[in-house]
């Protein structure tokens, strides 16, 4: 299938009309004149933006040259997320929620056994329900409100209990009350239908009659009117797992389970009550021998599997189509600014609804969602941190699920799990690449790695091949961060394919593949170079040099020289400078821009090239380090010789203003000085460089002019 062929169809924005992303005139395209302002950004730049905005799943390492680059990696965690877990789980926990009729005794006694709740607070309500008769308990679900509700009844006395069908109208509560204990489970209220003070006080006169209790539950977001509900505070899933386990296994067994590392990964990770009553019979099926320690192991991520399946397979009436477009977006921005989650969430939503309905309208509701409620069912956690920005850094509330491996599991579930979404998701992905914020078109590459990495052709396809080959710089570029990615989580064949793109006809694909290699090439430097030199050699012989491609040369061997990978480069590139004269330009050009590079990008911070070059020499001078080769290199070359001095006079400059970068290059230039034109050429600079707002020499030449060898 060909990108065109799975293009998907757009969806209306407000009022305006519905444009095919794929098309040549598509939505987000910008105008003529937006296009002629479309350049490339500087590799450095963009490696920074992707450093600055990639997910906590995939992390950054630097240490090499200068000791302020970073290179992308993630270890196998993601993978094994992403891949997925073979344990089932199966929740049975306090039996059917939604069924209707008496509870048999034996079914209280054991949850009864297992029940867990802080006691004051467990006491007050107790006696709440045996003054008021009828109790309201509001709580997010599987918070073991049902439980409770059945204790509470139980601890009252109040038999026989029934459990009312929660399809009862608050209207007709009343006329369902007979004797004993009573329990509405869930009841299903709405805006035109609420939980009215009236209908309590009905039940209350029936419940007083029969000498009844009546415990009704309801969830965060219930429509009641005029009536208080006491909100339920669930027990920690740590004392819900020793309370199972205390009825399951011998008394000396139960610190030992609870002691394995796997118990507390799981403990650690928030569970749910009802995963952490089910994993205390996966612990004692251990303890008993009938399963082994994998199965303990896998038991954490396999029951987030079970909660994002559940999500997806809920009806429109138990999670709403608006609110799991929210959990894709926040599986795409985990991490990021809760607005700008919200926002693109409800984007999605206006996508997906195309697909359910292309002759509907796609509408979104301006109000009605509350964040602590959007959260609390997306099973994630706000709090306030620092974002980065071309600005400085800038507080942002953000949003985060609470397991960091929800995004990767949730990604995969909707990709590979409902094919149905992909169309809705592809055109979302492809709008996010054409957004301004960095942030942004980072989480869609990040994005599109977790896809790449479950099903790399479609991946391929659908969405990085039609980046790819867009006009826009900024669409190719979020293809290349896509890659970078996706290889970085371990997908095979990303080398293959950008070794391909490097030597394609199309100069779009090889621009991509060339910035790609800047950013994987610390993996494969070796592998790396090769290429690089082999794209340089052609456009040097070609008719017409296509002196974009050439700049994109130097600024990926930029890239592989302030990489981790920086030493075995440095040598790669002294070992080949005088190959011929395509490959000399890009050593050189690559390499002064490195030299451009400073700490934190600090306009006079340490440059990272020289403090690197100090930390390998101990300040000693040496002739034959692949640094001062360059530099000889650069300096003396006629092509290179103005921008190299124009580097050099930046580093002198810094000198002034940091000792440290003074020492540094006080331990360079001597080993740059071999012959007389290297000694007259630096003498010159020293002596007649001009200041700072035309000033003359500043006071570090004279200082420095010490330090080079008569010759």
């Amino acid at each position: 299938m060909s990108a065109q062929d799975a293009e998907p169809v757009d969806a209306e924005k407000g009022a305006q009309p519905a444009k095919p992303l794929g098309d040549e005139v598509a939505e987000g395209q910008e105008s003529p004149a937006e296009e002629q302002q479309d350049q490339p950004q500087e590799a450095w730049e963009a490696r920074r933006d992707l450093y600055d905005h990639t997910p906590r799943t995939m992390r950054f390492g630097g240490g090499s040259i200068g000791g302020d680059n970073h290179g992308i990696s993630t270890g196998p965690v993601a993978r094994d997320v992403i891949m997925g877990s073979k344990t089932e789980i199966f929740y049975q926990f306090g039996g059917t929620a939604h069924s209707s009729g008496e509870v048999p005794s034996a079914t209280l006694d054991r949850l009864a056994r297992c029940f867990v709740a802080d006691e004051a607070e467990f006491a007050a309500l107790v006696r709440r329900l045996r003054t008021d008769r009828v109790l309201v308990l509001s709580g997010p679900h599987f918070t073991g409100r049902r439980t409770a509700a059945l204790m509470l009844l139980r601890h009252l006395g109040a038999a026989p209990l029934r459990v009312l069908d929660r399809a009862t109208r608050p209207g007709e509560l009343a006329q369902q009350l007979g004797p004993g204990g009573q329990v509405l489970c869930d009841l299903i209220t709405e805006r035109g239908r609420p939980l009215r003070e009236a209908d309590l006080l009905a039940a209350r006169d029936r419940l007083a009659e029969h000498d009844a209790y009546l415990v009704v539950t309801v969830g965060p977001r219930a429509a009641l009117e005029d009536i208080s509900a006491v909100e339920w505070h669930p027990p920690t899933p740590a004392a819900v797992l020793a309370a199972h386990l205390r009825v399951r296994v011998p008394p000396e067994d139960v610190q030992k389970l609870l002691a394995l590392p796997a118990v507390a990964d799981f403990l650690a990770r928030d569970h749910q009550l009802r995963e952490a009553a089910t994993y205390a019979e996966a612990l004692a099926d251990y303890a008993t021998g009938l399963a082994d320690v994998q199965a303990v192991e896998r038991f954490s991520l396999a029951a987030l599997e079970s909660q994002v399946q559940e999500w997806f397979e809920e009806d429109e009436a138990s999670l709403h189509l608006r609110d799991k477009a929210f959990l894709v977006a926040l599986a795409a921005f985990d991490g990021g600014p809760y607005a700008l989650t919200a926002e693109l969430s409800d984007l999605l939503y206006t996508f997906l609804q195309k697909t359910e309905n292309p002759a509907h309208p796609a509408t979104v509701p301006v109000f009605g969602t509350h964040i602590a409620k959007r959260l609390q069912r997306a099973r994630a956690r706000r709090y306030e941190e620092e974002e980065h920005t071309e600005w400085g850094p800038v507080t942002q509330l953000k949003a985060a699920f609470q397991d960091d491996r929800a995004a990767l599991v949730l990604l995969r579930e909707v990709w590979t799990g409902h094919p149905s979404a992909r169309p809705a998701l592809v055109t979302w992905l492809r709008r996010l690449a054409g957004d301004g914020r960095p942030l942004v078109r980072t989480r869609a590459a990040a994005t599109v790695a977790v896809l790449a990495y479950t099903d790399l052709p479609s991946a391929m396809a659908l969405i990085i091949e039609v980046w790819a080959t867009d006009t826009r710089f900024r669409h190719r570029l979020v293809a290349v961060n896509a890659l970078a990615l996706t290889h970085l989580l371990g997908t095979p064949n990303v080398p293959r394919i950008i070794d391909d793109w490097c030597v394609s006809d199309d100069a779009r694909l090889c621009w991509v593949a060339i910035r790609a290699h800047g950013l994987i090439g610390p993996e494969r430097p070796a592998a790396a170079l090769a290429a690089l030199r082999g794209a340089a050699r052609r456009q040097h012989s070609a008719e017409e040099p296509d002196t974009l491609l050439i700049a994109e040369l130097a600024q990926s061997v930029e890239l592989l020289l302030l990489s981790p990978a920086g030493d075995q480069v440095l040598a790669d590139l002294v070992r080949t400078l005088h190959d011929d004269r395509a490959v000399f330009d890009l050593a050189v050009d690559g390499f002064l821009g490195a030299c451009r590079r400073t700490r934190q990008d600090e306009p006079y911070g340490a440059p990272l090239v020289l403090d690197g070059y100090a930390q390998g020499t101990a300040q000693r001078p040496d002739t034959t380090h692949p640094v001062a080769e360059l530099w000889r290199a650069a300096l003396g070359d006629r092509v290179h010789t103005g921008p190299a001095l124009e580097v050099m006079r930046h580093w002198v400059l810094t000198a002034d203003r940091d000792p440290a970068t003074e020492w540094a290059l006080a331990a360079l230039l001597p080993a740059l000085v071999t012959s007389g034109p290297e000694h007259r050429r630096l003498n010159h600079l020293l002596r007649t460089m001009p200041g700072e707002d035309g000033a003359g020499p500043p006071p570090v030449t004279r200082r420095l002019l010490t330090v080079l060898p008569p010759h």
